[in-house]
């Protein structure tokens, strides 16, 4: 059963529009779904990934935000590409936003490390990865 769940990981954000441009124009995710909060309470919600991925990104926003982002330099999105990390997809990231950083000997030789608006890190890794082992 747990085989076939969907996952969402789920941030605060404190510019909706920031992390956007960083997320879709940058890093080349589809934006699945919006939500504008209209009632006290509710938050501004916006849904990346892709349509037939299994997994997405849902970043929470808006004026009712309580929780403001408090990333570590340990919270990290790894996205294993199993290939050379595209100058052309660093580029775009750092021209939306992004930050290129050093996350340690690990992640440096087997990635490219980059800060979002809010300064959650997102690893590029050149390696695969798979659950089997």
């Amino acid at each position: 059963m747990l085989n076939e769940v969907a996952v969402r990981i789920t941030r605060p954000c404190t510019d909706l529009a920031a992390a956007a441009r960083f997320y879709i124009q940058g890093l080349g995710l589809d934006l699945l779904h919006r939500i504008a909060a209209d009632a006290p309470g509710e938050h501004d919600l916006l849904i990346l990934g892709s349509p037939d991925a299994n997994w997405h990104l849902e970043l929470v926003g808006g004026a009712h935000l309580t929780v403001k982002p408090t990333p570590t330099t340990e919270d990290l999105l790894v996205l294993y590409l199993g290939r050379p990390v595209d100058d052309a997809v660093i580029d775009r990231l750092q021209q939306s936003g992004g930050r290129v950083v050093s996350q340690g000997p690990y992640w440096d030789r087997w990635g490219v490390t980059v800060e979002d608006p809010d300064g959650y890190r997102l690893v590029l890794s050149t390696r695969t990865w798979s659950n089997a082992g």
